[in-house]
């Protein structure tokens, strides 16, 4: 009879531990943030969600991409908590399917897009009216993202024609999936010369900017951040709350960002 009073405390106790643990782990998974974020956030963002770790907020994990591959996964319903597009359009994208919680929509981040070359080739290029980027190219290739939906590939095809070269270097365009792939076409040697976010160039240093394109050569560089309409996580708006203080405002201006108020 002793022995199965103990058996029966025993089962008991066994019970009450799986509960406690499927009870504690919606929390504990609640705890980390998924943000879908553009790929040229990625040294900011990394340096940001290390600090919102390191201060007791939880594990904040990043998926990085063009803010187009993004959109389109959060449409196939890919789970995240937060996205931040490189541009407005794709954060209008999502938001016209109703996939972001709409209330909890800003402006976080702009940036500029620089004509970068290998550092070592790397000679100043004054960007201006009609300036001759086809010559500079020769027989080579200008690194862009896709210009159809990669946001600095559609900023860069807007200031070429704003500067009225777009159609004397078209042909010599080699779409990247992303801003990072374009850096890295130009940083081991497959493309001369190439078109990317300023804060793009930190991230690597076989390239230096040779020329800055004028803002007003195309529509303004906007980080649009929002939660996803999906996302029933609970700290998902301290995460986004981090993001937008005085706080991690220095990760991103440290990397070539301004913050947008």
């Amino acid at each position: 009879m002793h022995s199965r009073r103990q058996w029966i405390k025993f089962a008991a106790a066994a019970v009450s531990v799986v509960w406690l643990c499927i009870a504690a782990t919606p929390a504990m998974s609640a705890d980390k943030v998924t943000v879908f974020a553009a790929a040229s956030l990625k040294n900011a963002l990394d340096a940001a969600n290390a600090a919102w770790e390191s201060e007791g907020g939880g594990q904040a994990v990043a998926s990085y991409a063009a803010s187009s591959a993004l959109a389109k996964q959060i449409e196939s319903g890919a789970p995240a908590d937060i996205f931040i597009s490189a541009d407005l359009d794709w954060m209008d994208y999502v938001a016209k399917k109703n996939l972001i919680k709409a209330d909890t929509r800003s402006k976080l981040l702009g940036n500029r897009i620089v004509l970068v070359a290998a550092k070592d080739q790397a000679k100043p290029v004054e960007i201006a009216k009609g300036f001759n980027l086809a010559a500079l190219l020769g027989d080579g290739k200008l690194a862009m993202g896709e210009v159809k939906s990669v946001p600095a590939g559609k900023y860069g095809k807007a200031a070429l024609e704003s500067l009225g070269v777009w159609t004397s270097v078209e042909a010599k365009v080699a779409g990247a999936e992303s801003v990072r792939a374009a850096l890295a076409l130009v940083s081991r040697g497959e493309a001369p010369y190439g078109i990317v976010y300023q804060t793009d160039v930190t991230a690597d240093p076989g390239v230096a900017v040779v020329g800055t394109f004028p803002s007003d050569s195309h529509p303004p560089i906007i980080y649009p951040i929002a939660i996803l309409a999906e996302s029933k996580n609970p700290a998902a708006a301290a995460y986004l709350a981090f993001l937008k203080s005085e706080k991690a405002a220095h990760f991103f201006t440290d990397q070539g960002f301004t913050i947008l108020k």
